[in-house]
Formats: structure tokens, sequence, C-alpha cells
């Protein structure tokens, strides 16, 4: 079990995806450039074999933004994109209607 007071050390927002990069020498990382509000930040993400980049540009996603920074091929990665995983279905997580880039997910 986690509790409230562990839940809200969480900064989940709303992101935006701006662009769309492929790693070079990795089948299945994206990097991303994701707007969260006040800036924008790179994320590395293991969506290729799932989406497109142009399934994935301008699209509105649920974003774990304090993540501890983590390096993939040398990029680092300021966060993690939520979706749900279903066996070799993966599904991001996205709001129900427009809300701007860096809403807070309560």
């Amino acid at each position: 079990m986690v509790s409230y007071a562990e839940f809200t050390k969480l900064d989940i927002r709303i992101g935006k995806i701006k662009k769309v990069e492929r790693v070079e020498g990795s089948e299945k990382l994206y990097k991303l450039i994701v707007d969260v509000g006040d800036h924008e930040r790179t994320i590395v993400a293991g969506l290729a074999k799932y989406y497109t980049p142009e399934e994935l540009e301008n699209r509105l996603v649920v974003v774990l933004t304090n993540l501890e920074p983590k390096k993939f091929f040398g990029i680092e990665s300021k966060g993690m994109l939520l979706a749900a995983v279903d066996g070799d279905s993966v599904a991001l997580l996205q709001p129900d209607r427009e809300v701007k880039p860096g809403a807070k997910v309560e």
C-alpha cells in the first residue's frame, strides 16, 4: 500500500508531445520533446513498436515529471509517459478532453 503522503510526492502532469525522433542504435526507443507547461523536456520512451512518430506528435499524454533522470543511449530522459500495458498491447494514458500542457493530475 502507498500512503497518501507518498502519493502526493508524485508530480504527474499533462504534456504535449512536440517532436519525435528514433534513438540511433535502438529498435524500440523514441526521443520525445514534451511540453509540460512552463518548459519542454526530453523523455526517452520505448514506444517505437506501438506508435509511429506521426501518431505521437501533438498528442496529449500523462507524464510523471519528477522521476529521477536516467540515460538511454547517451540521452538523458527527464520523466516517464504513463501507459496501460496488456500483454503485447500498449495504450498511452491521455485526458478525455483538451487541457493545457502542465495541468496537474490529481
